[in-house]
Parts: structure tokens; C-alpha cells; sequence
């Protein structure tokens, strides 16, 4: 699923590809936040680790699980 993470004062937001699930990225994001954590940690299909300090997340966008629908609707 895609993970858009918006970081305060950066005209970018970080977006990557993760293999967990939408409600594991909540829980880290929300716990993160509520225990005060100076940063959460992400991995992404490549295996690569994003380290994002809890005080400039501006927002975060979690995709869904389901695949995209390929053709037309009538």
C-alpha cells in the first residue's frame, strides 16, 4: 500500500510503498504521537527504513489494501 507522509515547512511529501498493513501504520503513527516519541520509524517494500521526527508530520495518507480496477465503468 502507498504511505504519503507530509512533513511541516517542505514543499515535498515522503511517499513510499509498504508492505504493512493500513491499521499497523496507524497504530505506529498514533502511538508515536500520544507517548510523546521524538520519531517513527517506517520500512518500505525495498527494504528501506524512513525515519520521521513526530513533530513535523504535517499528515498522514495511508492507501487502501485493494488493487486498482482496470478497465472501464459503465
Amino acid at each position: 500500500m502507498e504511505i504519503r507522509i507530509g512533513i511541516a515547512n517542505t514543499a515535498r511529501e515522503l511517499s513510499f510503498e509498504s508492505a504493512q498493513s493500513a491499521d499497523a501504520v496507524a497504530k505506529a503513527v498514533t502511538t508515536a504521537l500520544e507517548s510523546g516519541q521524538s520519531a517513527v520509524s517506517f520500512a518500505d517494500v525495498k527494504g528501506n527504513t524512513y525515519i520521521v521526527p513526530t513533530a513535523g508530520i504535517a499528515f498522514v495518507e495511508v492507501g487502501t489494501e485493494e488493487s486498482r480496477r482496470v478497465g472501464f465503468v459503465a
